[in-house]
């Protein structure tokens, strides 16, 4: 049965509708078409076809989180913002008594002393270990040997020597931080319970921001390619995903869901001179490998339906169904009986 090829009004309009160009060719007789060759060819190539979708994200040190101040008084001293403060370090002071960063999961919310059991303590004793400090034995127990090596450690510091750790007097954190923002001045009040400032890691991150239909294509794992500031692209990991809620920009608006993805670099030395900056991210929306396929330019529309390519070999030329499955950078992967590897096909002038 000869394929005939729809009209040019047509073949625009299922190529608006698809949303690629498609070939045309007059519409004489099936006899003068293989007497016309195509002004130009290509080759059914076997390859990888990628379908990408880019996103603006920005380049930083991830989200922020608040540090709540426990220890009421007067702030007299502060770090600097931009500054890094790691294990066994000065945070902040209140009444000239310093706050510590220590390194640990769980969060402090209680005193610390001679009886206290619990996980708390095991890394209470793990970062004064760390720090130098022995005569105890790294366990859930605050013993005796436990309160001698805090005192030494208040020593240390200048604090009163009396072998307990209040609530308030060391911060655990997984790991080193950077001070963000400062949310009090010197010479100000500190309450108990009050946000004092907000910090990040210091691992160079970028922040991809997504619509929620685009949680498919970012799922902590996923691999991405990020373009930097300096032209250079640099691969990247997305390691967690959240939900965000934006306020209404207006009057009458609604509150709107978005998603954040975190994503690290693979290697940070390529975020190296940027603070902070906007960057390109490109996701992998669908991926077919070791497919045939053409240019998209090289469909024709057939005008019982569905779409082909003009087969040409030699002087002569003929048009074939195919298939069309994933488009990707100006590809079409292809299938069907009558296509393979290695074909020659018409394209358009």
């Amino acid at each position: 049965m000869r394929r005939w090829i729809v009209p040019l009004a047509l073949a625009v309009l299922v190529a608006g509708a698809a949303g690629f160009v498609v070939a045309n060719r007059p519409t004489a007789g099936a006899a003068s078409w293989e007497k016309q060759l195509p002004p130009n060819t290509a080759k059914v190539t076997r390859q990888d076809l990628r379908a990408t979708e880019e996103v603006t994200g920005d380049l930083g040190h991830g989200p922020a989180s608040s540090l709540i101040n426990r220890i009421p008084g007067t702030v007299t001293s502060l770090p600097v913002a931009g500054s890094v403060i790691q294990q066994g370090q000065v945070l902040y002071e209140v009444d000239s008594h310093p706050v510590v960063l220590l390194y640990g999961a769980e969060p402090a919310y209680r005193p610390l002393g001679t009886g206290t059991e619990g996980a708390d303590v095991r890394q209470l004793e793990t970062a004064l270990r760390a720090l130098g400090y022995t005569g105890f034995s790294v366990d859930e127990e605050f013993t005796s040997g436990t309160a001698d090596a805090v005192r030494e450690w208040q020593e240390d510091l200048g604090l009163p020597e009396t072998g307990r750790v209040e609530l308030g007097r060391v911060v655990f954190v997984s790991e080193a931080i950077r001070v963000e923002t400062l949310r009090l001045e010197l010479g100000q009040p500190a309450q108990a319970g009050q946000a004092l400032l907000t910090h990040t890691g210091i691992t160079r991150l970028v922040t991809a921001r997504l619509d929620v239909a685009d949680q498919r294509m970012a799922v902590p794992g996923t691999h991405v390619k990020i373009e930097m500031p300096s032209g250079a692209s640099v691969s990247g990991k997305v390691e967690k995903v959240y939900s965000v809620i934006e306020a209404p920009s207006g009057q009458g608006q609604q509150s709107q869901t978005r998603l954040e993805a975190i994503i690290s670099l693979a290697d940070p030395k390529a975020a190296e001179g940027f603070d902070a900056a906007a960057v390109d991210i490109e996701f992998t929306v669908n991926e077919r490998r070791g497919v045939l396929a053409v240019p998209v330019a090289a469909l024709v529309a057939l005008a019982e339906g569905g779409y082909g390519v003009e087969v040409v070999d030699g002087a002569a030329s003929r048009y074939v169904r195919v298939e069309t499955g994933l488009f990707a950078g100006g590809h079409v992967e292809v299938s069907g009986p009558d296509v393979a590897e290695g074909m020659t096909v018409g394209m358009p002038k």
